[in-house]
């Protein structure tokens, strides 16, 4: 990998990850359409360290006091009803599915799932899903002709189950196109949260999963030698330079938009893909790497 592939995977890795755009399904086919090689799930893993780095910086204050919560309340029994103790155990919780299943389909997850039909497929199928969400959500919010306005749960009213649920959406995420946040996000929509408590847990709940696969794949590829250290150290620090960025963008964002410009840019994509591969003007396998 050269230094300028670095530069720009790095600036699509920030650009992508907190958006419902699918950042694995961008790294992909950025190296696809540019003819280079796939930089492998590998590459994806320990790049998306700098961009949850941005969220440990964004989110310091919310994490450290959850943090703090969560030991006090492993001796003291009254911080056990704690909201930030209870999110500490909540993030834990909601964690254990993508843990489960990042290590049964890790085979899966580096080879049959880049496939770019799989991605096109997902891109459309969770903008789709995305966008029924995001109108729920609205109807919610305004009511209508012959319905009052309903109020939407927050972070307080988040319970065990909710917790697990999100988590087998981020789960989802293992496949390229789905994306982590657009999973996790939808799911929250779909359970009645507001647009602001399904991003916020959304990115707190990817801190321990990305964090783990990073560390992961880093050991994976100081035994195995297959990363090319010098470009992809600099890719991670591009990634948390532009993700810190486009995280305050979003969080922003979402407080008075919809979803719903990415929900038409993921149906779009997934549809110029599909037609790519259909008329053999982009091999299903583009840019796939020998290993």
């Amino acid at each position: 990998m050269s230094w300028f592939e670095s530069l720009i995977l790095g600036l699509v890795q920030g650009l992508t990850e907190f958006l419902p755009v699918s950042s694995s399904a961008h790294l992909r086919l950025t190296a696809a359409f540019a003819k280079w090689e796939d930089p492998g799930a590998a590459f994806t893993a320990i790049t998306q360290i700098g961009t949850e780095a941005a969220v440990l910086i964004y989110f310091r204050k919310d994490i450290a006091r959850i943090v703090s919560a969560w030991f006090r309340s492993l001796t003291n029994k009254a911080m056990r009803q704690d909201h930030d103790a209870q999110m500490g155990w909540l993030v834990i919780v909601g964690s254990i599915p993508i843990g489960v299943l990042g290590v049964t389909l890790k085979d899966q997850i580096e080879g049959p799932f880049r496939d770019l039909r799989i991605t096109a497929t997902t891109l459309i199928v969770m903008g789709i899903v995305l966008g029924v969400a995001d109108r729920l959500a609205a109807r919610d919010e305004t009511g209508g002709k012959h319905r009052a306005a309903r109020e939407r749960k927050t972070l307080r009213d988040l319970s065990v189950k909710d917790g697990l649920i999100y988590g087998l959406c981020q789960a989802m995420a293992l496949v390229p196109g789905v994306s982590r946040s657009g999973a996790t996000i939808s799911g929250g929509l779909l359970m009645g949260y507001t647009r602001e408590a399904a991003a916020r847990y959304s990115f707190l709940l990817a801190i321990p999963a990305v964090l783990a696969s990073g560390a992961f794949e880093l050991k994976d590829a100081s035994e195995g030698g297959h990363v090319t250290w010098g470009p992809t150290i600099f890719a991670t620090i591009v990634a948390f330079l532009v993700g810190y960025a486009v995280i305050a963008w979003f969080m922003k964002f979402i407080t008075t938009k919809s979803f719903m410009p990415f929900v038409y840019y993921r149906i779009a994509l997934g549809i110029l893909i599909i037609v790519l591969v259909s008329m053999g003007a982009l091999s299903p396998h583009a840019a796939e790497s020998s290993g």
